[in-house]
C-alpha cells in the first residue's frame, strides 16, 4: 500500500502552541497519512509563511503539492464532517 504524504505547516512558538495546529496533525495522523509536520517557531516566521503563501492563517495543510487551507478545510477535506 502507498503511503499518503501531507505537509503542514503550524506555529509552535514558546507564547503560543495553535491548538488547530495540534488538532491538524492528529486529524491527517488519523487519516493514515505521514506527516512532514513544519514547525514555524517564531512570530516573524509565521508572518513570513502566511505573506510567501498568500494566507491570514495557519495551520495550513498541503497534500500532492495542493494547498488544502485550515483546520476547517481540512475536516472538510477528509470527510470528517
Amino acid at each position: 500500500m502507498e503511503s499518503r504524504q501531507a505537509l503542514l505547516h503550524r506555529m509552535v512558538t514558546p507564547e503560543h502552541i495553535c491548538p488547530f495546529g495540534i488538532k491538524s496533525l492528529e486529524l491527517l495522523e488519523r487519516a493514515g497519512y505521514q506527516v512532514d509536520d513544519h514547525q514555524l517557531t517564531t512570530r516573524s516566521e509565521v508572518d513570513a509563511f502566511m505573506e510567501e503563501e498568500g494566507v491570514q492563517t495557519t495551520p495550513q495543510t498541503y497534500i500532492d503539492g495542493q494547498r488544502i487551507g485550515g483546520y476547517d478545510e481540512l475536516v472538510v477535506f477528509l470527510g470528517e464532517k
